[in-house]
């Protein structure tokens, strides 16, 4: 099947001007293993932020390519072979495609797949009206769930590796630094985890605002408030269990070691830009016994996702402030790095 007319915008560089423009796509007969999806909502992630102004990403990118990764959509068509969804099915896509043969891949830990590519990142994804995607990136999401809703399955599924990773046990007091996206699916993953207080640390007062309604225990300003005195007023302990970072930036970082109780678990979960440093408080790692961690993409843990959205265990429309058109895509990028919005949408619809 050759099928024409279909619209995507194409990031052409960071160093160009303009950065994005609207082409018609063609696609080439469907392999047996594929499937055609029309896009009906792409989240603009801080990865697409990134390789905005030119910085690394999961994976490299070479231009002209459609950017978007966090996307969900309708089958429209599959491939011969193809058994596991259905034409009408809606999906909600993992984007990351593993090697399965390096060295980190047989060694369970595929999300630092030497040859690592992504739908949205290395090849063309959800910023445009379709997409052709592997059938095994195609997760099924009950039809009365929104699509924006949906799309945030990407972001979910990072957020519980994260989650999995900072192994949060009942009665804990956990912190959370940062209010965005990740930051508002850390402090409810948290609650669901068992935290008995989950505190938010963010500047912006919609944000902190937001952060209440979706579970927030309490929330604290960290310019006008001193975080480790608001974590004894409000837990009755000098410095949370475990600290979540989702900001990425040096300062935060510091932050949560200030934060930090003793025995505590820091989770550095935000992609930080590839030359960023801290000071390492070496006292307090060796006397507090911290125990430092990362957190990289989505191993295995989409369908995990997946099944929290359908489950409507989470807060999510909530997070949603913004949405644009394809021809609109560039403002849209701006909007996200703005303080005035939490996760902003791309409709290739409309």
């Amino acid at each position: 099947m050759e099928e024409s007319g279909m619209k995507g915008t194409y990031f052409l560089g960071a160093q160009k001007t303009p950065k994005f423009e609207v082409r018609d796509m063609e696609f080439a007969p469907l392999g047996e293993h594929e499937v055609l999806v029309k896009n009906m909502a792409c989240g603009i992630c801080g990865t697409d932020v990134h390789i905005y102004h030119g910085e690394a990403g999961s994976a490299d990118v070479t231009p002209p390519v459609v950017l978007g990764h966090e996307f969900s959509g309708i089958v429209i068509e599959t491939g011969e072979a193809v058994t596991t969804v259905s034409v009408g099915d809606h999906v909600a896509m993992d984007p990351n495609l593993y090697c399965g043969k390096c060295l980190p891949c047989r060694m369970g830990k595929k999300q630092n797949c030497e040859h690592l590519s992504a739908l949205g990142v290395t090849r063309d994804g959800g910023f445009a009206e379709y997409a052709v995607c592997p059938e095994s990136q195609c997760f099924v999401v009950n039809k009365e769930i929104d699509f924006d809703v949906a799309a945030m399955a990407e972001p979910l599924a990072c957020v519980v590796h994260g989650i999995d990773q900072a192994a949060i046990r009942p009665g804990q007091a956990v912190l959370v630094i940062g209010g965005g996206t990740i930051g508002l699916l850390m402090v409810q993953m948290a609650k669901i985890s068992g935290a008995s207080t989950v505190m938010l640390s963010e500047p912006v007062e919609m944000r902190r605002k937001i952060g209440l309604e979706v579970g927030a225990d309490a929330v604290i300003d960290p310019l006008n408030e001193d975080v480790r005195g608001k974590i004894r007023e409000i837990c009755g302990r000098d410095g949370a269990d475990v600290v979540i970072e989702c900001v990425g930036k040096p300062f935060a970082v510091e932050q949560a070691f200030y934060a930090a109780g003793f025995g505590a678990t820091l989770l550095l979960f935000s992609v930080p830009a590839t030359d960023a440093t801290v000071a390492l408080p070496l006292f307090d790692v060796y006397k507090k016994e911290l125990r430092i961690l990362g957190s990289m993409i989505n191993p295995d843990t989409h369908q995990r996702a997946v099944n929290l959205i359908n489950g409507h265990c989470l807060e999510i429309k909530k997070l949603i402030t913004h949405a644009y058109d394809l021809e609109h895509l560039d403002e849209a990028i701006h909007m996200q790095m703005s303080s005035e919005s939490i996760k902003v949408m791309v409709h290739p619809w409309g």
